[in-house]
């Protein structure tokens, strides 16, 4: 496993000043939001982003994340799939493996609707595959379809695309309606990528984003997951993702070194507990 921190979990600071502050803070790897990297690329280019990573010795590990794929119509359609082939480029050059995508299907769905889901995850698997990136779709609790890990693993599977590949995000596992059994169905084939958050005490159907904190310090430890993922053997990146604003005022330097801190407890734990 390596573990990484996402750089939304610093939001509100510059992509430059979070690279630098989380090298500083012994944090080699990064979880890249893809607004982060708009926002730099539209004022310096993208190989002075590779450059600033390799200076860095900062590791991309996956980039987050892409919507609007699957069940988008019209003008909105054209542009999420425009975004997504300059995406899939811009993880090329980076050498990024695994492009987030999100499973943004709310409301209620149509048979046709669940047939253009499939049909986008099969183009867009295709699309990525030839550029030499890994999707990783993203289940969300409160999606009408894929809303749990097994659904997410099902559709995959479905699509049976090496190219494609599970996001399993704990806080949407945590808090929807997935089930620990589901766990044994992941493999190191159908799981792309991980990001590990925990949750303050409140009920889990109330939680939200903003009730996100450290890994392994709330009411919802990732210890099964991580303690799975050895089973398995799974190689890939593990994130830390927050989207708390209270921790956004948390200056990068500060939080990069405590989330691999917090980050690489709960890993190690779990891998010598199994």
């Amino acid at each position: 496993m390596k573990p990484a921190v996402a750089t939304v979990c610093s939001l509100n600071a510059s992509l430059d000043t979070i690279l630098t502050d989380y090298a500083a803070g012994h944090c080699d790897a990064i979880d890249l939001w893809l607004g982060h990297a708009d926002a730099f690329i539209a004022q310096s280019g993208v190989s002075a982003l590779r450059e600033r990573l390799t200076e860095l010795a900062i590791a991309p590990l996956a980039a987050s994340f892409q919507g609007g794929l699957l069940t988008s119509q019209g003008e909105a359609r054209q542009e999420h799939w425009r975004h997504f082939g300059e995406r899939l480029a811009f993880c090329r050059e980076l050498e990024i493996p695994v492009l987030v995508i999100a499973g943004d299907t709310f409301g209620p769905l149509s048979p046709q609707d669940l047939g253009q889901l499939s049909t986008s995850l099969s183009a867009a698997a295709r699309q990525a595959g030839e550029s030499g990136v890994r999707l990783a779709l993203e289940f969300d609790a409160r999606a009408s379809f894929p809303n749990n890990l097994q659904s997410a693993v099902a559709l995959v599977e479905d699509v049976g695309h090496p190219g494609l590949g599970v996001c399993l995000d704990w806080h949407h596992f945590t808090v929807g309606p997935s089930k620990a059994l589901d766990l044994w169905l992941l493999t190191p084939e159908n799981l792309a990528h991980v990001q590990l958050s925990d949750i303050i005490d409140v009920p889990r159907e109330m939680a939200s984003d903003a009730d996100r904190i450290l890994p392994g310090e709330g009411c919802s430890p990732p210890q099964e997951l991580v303690t799975r993922l050895a089973e398995i053997g799974y190689s890939g990146g593990v994130s830390v993702e927050l989207m708390n604003p209270a921790l956004w005022r948390v200056p990068p330097r500060q939080f990069g070194e405590i989330a691999m801190t917090a980050l690489r407890r709960v890993l190690g734990q779990a891998t010598m507990d199994g």
